[in-house]
């Protein structure tokens, strides 16, 4: 049955967390009886001021830019030091510690930190921000391609080197087509999330619409916030469904 003892158990320790939680982040829904303050908020969004536009429409394309750019640079880099971080592929047992934990560092730091550790030895603009999506992306991508690269099917491995194929070009040639798939899809997906994170990084400074907005609503141009909050809204979607209709294609 359902409610055997160690399912109450499991619940309450749930609950337990849950009211712990709640106590620690102050939640308290009675708080949304001024709910008409944000209502008198937003009514001073519109009407939207759309004067800046062009100059907004640059700013979204910096952003992808630095989104894009971040993401392949991650991976590139982290393709080679996959295989260094996969059990099967590793030279060493030492070298994949090394890697591995060297991958654990990295994935662990927030991209936020990394923008703020470069924006001050580079100075602002995109430039660091590209740098700190690139140091993140490689934590990920290193994980998570060196994990497909340990599910890879060995048979084709072990048939290569049998005609007498050097292990590099064993792991490349039957590895890789195994994987790249999966490795595409990855991508596609920490492609997304860089656009985000693209966002927070302009509100230190990395340039992009999330500077823009950043600036906008530190100035109470509220009539632009709304239309960068919508060219976001647009940009983000238009990336969600060109992303699913390219890994449908490709993959």
């Amino acid at each position: 049955m359902w409610f055997k003892k160690s399912n109450i158990i499991t619940v309450v320790i749930l609950l337990v967390f849950i009211y712990l939680s709640m106590r620690l982040t102050e939640f308290d829904l009675t708080k949304f009886k001024d709910f008409r303050n944000m209502i008198d908020f937003l009514s001073q969004w519109f009407p939207m001021d759309f004067s800046l536009l062009p100059a907004m429409v640059q700013d979204t394309l910096e952003t992808l830019a630095m989104a894009f750019l971040g993401s392949v640079l991650g991976l590139v880099i982290a393709l080679p030091i996959s295989f260094l971080a996969a059990r099967n592929t590793a030279p060493s047992k030492a070298l994949f510690q090394i890697t591995r934990v060297g991958l654990s560092f990295v994935r662990s730091i927030p991209e936020i930190v990394f923008g703020l550790i470069l924006l001050t030895t580079l100075g602002l603009g995109p430039f660091p921000a590209v740098i700190a999506i690139m140091f993140h992306n490689i934590g990920v991508f290193g994980k998570l391609i060196s994990e497909l690269i340990e599910a890879a099917d060995p048979g084709p491995q072990e048939a290569m080197k049998a005609v007498g194929a050097k292990k590099w070009i064993a792991y490349l040639f039957s590895i890789m087509p195994q994987i790249w798939p999966n490795v595409l899809s990855q991508f596609f997906y920490r492609f997304e999330v860089a656009i985000r994170t693209s966002l927070i990084l302009g509100f230190i400074g990395g340039g992009g619409i999330g500077q823009r907005l950043f600036n906008d609503f530190k100035t109470f141009q509220y009539s632009s916030v709304s239309l960068d909050v919508l060219i976001i809204m647009v940009m983000v979607i238009l990336i969600d469904f060109l992303a699913s209709y390219v890994r449908n294609r490709i993959i």
